[in-house]
């Protein structure tokens, strides 16, 4: 099924800037038959290499392709909310620059999103039809998170942090700037901030192809222990705060 409207795929990338120019290209080939009114935002996150050229060059091609860029480092999450800012679509959806993650399956993700009336759908690496090509110790970390967010929010997801998600703009814009975290854990800070004001969140399989093992093994032990506090904030502020209920709802 075709997109109905603009679909904006923001793509976050750092130190990309060996791939980042095919991929972009990839991108378009791929969903350009089911989204036919595209962009692709691609948010240079302070790079020390020459991804920002390269985005520069695949930008000459076509004037679909956005391009955010920072001078300094800020993180992923930061990253994709400067993403979601800058897009224009009545749906944002958010892909990894290494596309592991095939940016194909947005129009199944869009297919369930019209089917059920949902708000949200994101990726899920626990679900049963999930496959899976990458580490043990990836799959391991994300069961443990898992089960801490089910403990922590209730939330009916088993999966926040697989970088393919899509969203309905008038869900995800109003919320955006609720978020506090840069870091691992933004992924649930933004779903979480999604489902207090009502928004509906679907899960789908993913087809993931690891890629890069260097990406496991920079995950440091001090990158966990920051993920796991700036989950316990966010709980603090859904829970006690109660910061991201007001405001209109979805």
């Amino acid at each position: 099924m075709k997109f109905d409207g603009k679909l904006s795929v923001v793509m976050p990338a750092y130190n990309e800037g060996e791939r980042i120019y095919n991929n972009i290209l990839a991108t378009e080939k791929i969903i350009a038959p089911f989204a036919p009114d595209y962009e692709i935002v691609v948010v240079n996150d302070g790079s020390r290499d020459n991804t920002r050229q390269e985005i520069e060059r695949a930008k000459a091609h076509d004037d679909r392709i956005v391009m955010v860029s920072s001078e300094t480092n800020h993180g992923k999450g930061s990253a994709i909310l400067a993403g979601i800012a800058e897009s224009a679509g009545e749906y944002i959806a958010f892909l990894d620059a290494d596309l592991e993650l095939n940016p194909s399956q947005l129009e199944g993700y869009y297919d369930k999103m019209t089917e059920t009336g949902c708000d949200a759908v994101i990726g899920c690496k626990l679900h049963k039809d999930s496959q899976l090509v990458y580490p043990l110790r990836r799959k391991i970390m994300s069961v443990g998170y898992y089960m801490m967010l089910r403990l922590l929010f209730h939330l009916k997801i088993r999966d926040t942090q697989t970088g393919l998600k899509l969203f309905r703009a008038k869900a995800v814009k109003p919320v955006a700037h609720l978020v506090r975290t840069s870091g691992f854990a933004y992924d649930i800070e933004l779903l979480v901030a999604v489902s207090r004001r009502g928004g509906r969140i679907e899960e789908m399989p993913v087809k993931v192809v690891y890629v890069r093992e260097r990406n496991c093994r920079r995950i440091k032990f001090d990158d966990v222990w920051k993920a796991f506090r700036d989950t316990l904030a966010i709980w603090k502020r859904a829970n006690v705060l109660h910061y991201y209920d007001d405001g209109e709802k979805v």
